[in-house]
């Protein structure tokens, strides 16, 4: 039988048959018995280190680690490996500041760790510090080093990444920089360099500064490129719920070219797989979502392809992104072809291709299909769950959208904050104000209300129901507002006719330095439209192309031409729907139709109804709008001729629809349908209204 010490001998030379930490503390407690007896503690505490950091135990390792009076670089890589896998970002950054002024080589196995830390701490600075050392290190051809390098600028989208690699020359791999820190101090571990740096430089706070492979070792040079991550602050905001850090110009080195707004992080993405001399499948993955995420769909379409052509078969990684493309172009039939794909290669019942299908599918009004996709999916996380609740929502499933949030409450999934930002919109749609303070009450004790989507779909939700005082108390309790909840309030005060609070609260959003998007112009136009504030509308819609480089969409020709026909400007509204940089649309010839009517201007009528039929000859619209038109103007005739002409095409007006909420309880009508179960009550009470209005009003007969 086997001794104690040769025992615990055997498992460590084998830290892979450790499977639980329960296992790995009771092998702890053995070697700490075995003291003094043959066991080499410095070696077993290091193994016993990475076995806890491969558990996740930093408390377990960081109690270790600091046991040891001269920590090996095995154990050093295993803390910093344990920080970031815990989400301790900063001690991870730091640990390996200290491992290399130390002059400890961090080896393939810790960089991809640092820059999935760099990643979560969205500064693509301390990135290009780190990706400086991989490449002094000679570790820049290493495939997972290099997949976590095109990983992190693939996140880092919004930022310039692309001029790292004009740091390093083919001949001495000499790295120049043009902004370097004013001091550098010892007391955080940065080496000073005054020979290196011009007089003039350092007496202003900037200089030029070159670090050469002959001057300096690898500890030394990241005593220079690293940033001070013991000055790192954080703001912890009730808003976000996250961590953003806030770095001043003396905790770090900005040491590259001037940034170019034009260039985006995936150039960068890109270089980094071109130099890569082995690719796998997260490899080829990795640039595939970079350019997804830029909505670079035309080289996210041949990457697939050349994947293809290397003899790498697509994951559900792959598919799923690439549905993601066909889902934003709405492109079923493409859609359908990677969903045949799926199934012949056992694809279909994955969680991820199948959330992918349902929203392609959804994308393209096939909600029937992506209802059925979404049924046989044997197993659905939050992802599927909430895909198909927003897909509900947004194709006008209002009632299958309800069930399923029930049903995803049943199977004890809990929602999220896109949960209920998808949800609450629904009661807008319908104006079910009870059901929606039921969510709000939901979103308050899950405590969600402090998230800027919920909230901005809370105020647009109680505005829409009617309720702008409630919509104005939410958006001022909220801490911080971003351009979707200063539009919601805005056009919150504009539906409701208080155009001068929503002007007031679109240039207040600009003071305060929000950037208005398409949407916010069209809420405040719509305020301009409802108050005919004709000057101030087209100072809007110019402003919008002039100033901010906002193409105008349909709405917005919309929301001006029925300005325009509002006030009475007929002609002026032809003229701008006329030359619209967009082929004009029915409805919004149909706005300016209805004004003809007020007008009684039947020969613009005419030429307008003349567009609309030109664009859709079966379309009842034009037909009736201009028989009103004669109507109001007393051509009988001429209207019983449009009549006619209707029937004889076979064309039938839509039945209007109408709902209200009364005591808790949706009432839905139909025009011409007498099915409701108060009607015989209602009818009566309608015959009593007529009568009363018989007697003290004058009909307007021209209707």
């Amino acid at each position: 039988m086997a001794s104690p010490v040769q025992t615990v001998k055997t498992l460590m030379n084998d830290p892979a048959s450790i499977r639980t930490s329960s296992q790995a503390k009771q092998l702890h407690a053995q070697i700490i018995k075995l003291k003094g007896r043959g066991v080499p503690l410095v070696e077993f505490a290091t193994v016993i280190l990475s076995i806890y950091s491969n558990f996740n135990l930093l408390q377990d390792s960081f109690s270790i680690f600091n046991g040891l009076r001269s920590p090996p670089t095995k154990a050093w890589k295993s803390v910093i490996k344990c920080c970031a896998a815990t989400g301790h970002f900063v001690e991870s950054l730091t640990l390996l500041k200290k491992m290399m002024v130390l002059g400890k080589n961090p080896g393939r196995n810790v960089f991809p760790s640092v820059l999935k830390t760099c990643a979560h701490l969205r500064n693509l600075k301390f990135g290009e510090a780190v990706h400086g050392c991989i490449v002094r290190f000679g570790l820049d051809s290493d495939l997972f080093t290099g997949n976590a390098l095109m990983n992190m600028y693939a996140k880092l989208e919004s930022l310039d990444g692309k001029h790292v690699f004009d740091r390093v020359s083919e001949t001495n791999r000499t790295y120049r920089f043009e902004k370097v820190v004013k001091t550098l101090r010892n007391s955080h571990g940065f080496i000073q360099d005054s020979e290196s740096c011009s007089a003039g430089g350092v007496e202003n706070g900037w200089s030029d500064h070159t670090i050469d492979d002959r001057s300096c070792e690898p500890g030394q040079e990241f005593g220079r490129l690293v940033f001070d991550v013991d000055q790192i602050k954080y703001l912890d905001s009730s808003v976000r719920k996250q961590l953003y850090p806030c770095v001043g110009k003396t905790q770090i080195l900005d040491g590259l070219k001037e940034r170019n707004p034009g260039i985006f992080a995936q150039d960068s993405v890109a270089k980094v797989f071109e130099m890569m001399p082995v690719r796998d499948l997260v490899s080829w993955n990795t640039v595939l979502g970079g350019y997804i995420q830029k909505e670079m769909y035309e080289e996210a379409l041949m990457t697939v392809r050349e994947m293809a052509l290397g003899d790498l078969k697509p994951d559900s990684f792959t598919l799923s992104s690439v549905l993601s493309i066909f889902a934003d172009r709405q492109d079923s039939l493409k859609g359908k072809e990677i969903h045949g794909y799926a199934i012949r290669h056992g694809f279909d019942k994955d969680v991820f291709i199948g959330s992918g299908l349902a929203d392609m599918y959804a994308s393209s009004a096939l909600m029937e299909d992506s209802y059925r996709i979404f049924r046989l999916l044997p197993q659905k996380d939050k992802v599927s769950w909430n895909t198909m609740i927003a897909a509900c929502v947004d194709n006008g499933w209002f009632d299958k959208g309800l069930e399923l949030l029930r049903e995803m409450l049943m199977a004890n999934i809990k929602p999220v904050a896109f949960t209920f930002s998808s949800i609450v919109p629904m009661c807008s749609h319908l104006t079910m104000l009870h059901l929606g303070k039921q969510l709000h009450g939901y979103i308050v004790r899950l405590g969600f209300d402090d998230n800027i989507y919920v909230a901005s779909s809370l105020v647009h939700m109680y505005s829409k129901c009617g309720n702008i005082r409630i919509a104005q108390w939410i958006f001022d309790k909220m801490e911080f507002h971003d351009a979707i909840s200063w539009t919601s309030m805005i056009m919150a005060h504009a539906v409701h006719g208080h155009a001068q609070d929503a002007i007031l609260l679109f240039e207040k959003m600009e003071i305060e330095g929000v950037t208005p998007n398409p949407r916010s112009f069209l809420a405040v136009l719509t305020a301009c439209s409802h108050a005919g504030l004709v000057d101030e509308s087209l100072k809007y819609f110019k402003s919008m192309t002039q100033n901010h480089a906002i193409s105008p969409s349909l709405e917005h020709y919309a929301a001006i031409a029925d300005l325009l026909g509002r006030t009475g400007r007929l002609d002026e509204a032809y003229e701008f729907i006329s030359s619209m940089h967009v082929a004009p649309t029915s409805s919004i010839w149909s706005t300016l139709l209805s004004a003809c009517r007020v007008r009684k201007n039947i020969e613009l009528a005419e030429r307008v109804a003349k567009e609309m039929f030109i664009i859709d000859p079966k379309d009842s619209t034009p037909y009736l709008l201009l028989s009103h038109v004669y109507v109001s103007a007393g051509r009988w005739k001429d209207a019983m001729k449009l009549r006619t002409k209707m029937r004889k095409k076979g064309m039938k007006k839509m039945p209007a629809c109408s709902w209200i909420e009364v005591d808790k309880s949706m009432h839905f009508f139909v025009s011409g349908n007498g099915n409701h179960s108060t009607n015989k009550e209602m009818s009566m009470a309608l015959h009593d209204l007529m009568e009363q209005t018989e007697l003290r009003h004058v009909p307007d007969t021209c209707l």
